[in-house]
């Protein structure tokens, strides 16, 4: 018999262990064998075909024990231009009034699912269709414990942070109902004043983040995302806006430099739990379509759009203005400055953006 040499059982081993450590992850993710299959093999991107970019519409939510665990508090459109290699994210603040829901747009998303399993993202889609005249071909709706883990399992986001900033008023998860050694029949009155903090100061948290580069948990990250109270320009719609872009910007750019998408532990980790926690009308039989948009998209431009009432200090006007409370419900709400209901202006707006990039608002 002849006798095999070093290097050739060495080989043999290291084969027989792949071959073994291949089956074990098999066995778990046996139902991924078709998505992994055609992510491997197939080339071209064969995603819904029209005469638009893809337009994609991302919705984040509370989730949990948050107050309204279905209600929107990230409403994006995101319009993926793959000829251009550019991407345009317009941010709708969660406040935007909707006539025909009787409410602000986060509730969008809520009533649909009230209706019908399924009735969210139909219509969360129609009604931002119909406030920005573009088509809606895709929807995903994230839950935000699904996006800490996510953050956590790719080792966390190195940030560029542009301005330290506080937040006083960062809402507790679990204490959003918490009466704060208050009386229940106190309840109703204190629930319609201006300064929640001083009246329920046990529901928040102060957080703090200082200028320059940090590495950011999900935790973090989500704080980062989320602060609408910061003293400032850092409590504005549009900073907020600013500040999920870099996030997303940063997540897309770790998970490439990672190599997630040929590391099949890595890949089917992050997919288990983005799977839990995601909500979407995209058909399991695209999933790698996307994935390869992805990567084909990774070095494109990135330009931001931002629905809000501007900042009158800068001289940057906006689009949006906030109409006396009285008039909807008591509700701090926002409406398009020239008309409730009246969305052309919006409309041209970020048409523009899509189309051209750097598009000015005048001022009214």
């Amino acid at each position: 018999m002849k006798k095999l040499s070093r290097k050739k059982l060495i080989f043999i081993a290291v084969s027989v262990f792949a071959i073994f450590s291949i089956g074990a992850i098999g066995l778990r993710t046996a139902k991924y064998y078709p998505f992994l299959f055609q992510l491997l093999f197939k080339k071209e991107i064969s995603l819904k075909k029209a005469d638009h970019n893809i337009n994609v519409l991302l919705l984040g939510i509370g989730g949990g024990t948050h107050d309204g665990p279905d209600l929107t508090d990230t409403i994006m459109f995101a319009s993926l231009n793959q000829t251009q290699n550019k991407i345009t994210l317009v941010s709708i603040p969660r406040d935007f009034w909707v006539a025909d829901l009787g409410s602000r747009i986060n509730t969008a998303y809520y009533y649909g699912e009230e209706k019908s399993k399924g009735g969210g993202i139909i219509l969360a889609k129609a009604v931002v269709s119909k406030i920005l005249a573009q088509p809606v071909d895709y929807v995903v709706r994230i839950d935000f414990n699904g996006f800490i883990k996510a953050v956590d399992e790719i080792g966390g986001l190195d940030i560029q942070i542009d301005n330290s900033f506080d937040d006083y008023e960062y809402p507790i998860e679990g204490k959003q109902n918490d009466l704060c050694g208050h009386e229940p029949s106190e309840i109703d009155f204190l629930a319609t004043t201006s300064a929640q903090l001083e009246a329920f100061p046990c529901r928040y948290k102060q957080i703090h983040f200082d200028k320059g580069l940090q590495h950011m948990s999900g935790g973090q990250a989500l704080e980062y995302i989320r602060s609408r109270h910061a003293k400032g320009e850092e409590g504005t719609d549009f900073a907020r806006s600013k500040r999920q872009e870099k996030v997303i910007e940063a997540f897309k750019d770790k998970i490439f430099s990672l190599g997630t998408f040929i590391n099949p532990g890595k890949f089917l980790s992050l997919y288990s739990i983005l799977e839990e926690s995601i909500d979407t009308n995209i058909k399991q039989d695209e999933f790698d379509d996307f994935i390869r948009l992805a990567q084909k998209m990774n070095n494109a431009k990135i330009q931001s759009a931002v629905l809000d009432y501007g900042d009158s200090e800068k001289g940057r006007p906006g689009l949006l203005v906030n109409p006396p409370a009285e008039n909807y419900k008591g509700q701090w709400v926002l409406e398009p400055r020239i008309g409730t209901g009246d969305f052309s202006e919006i409309q041209q707006y970020v048409s523009c953006e899509i189309k051209a990039g750097n598009c000015k608002i005048e001022k009214k």
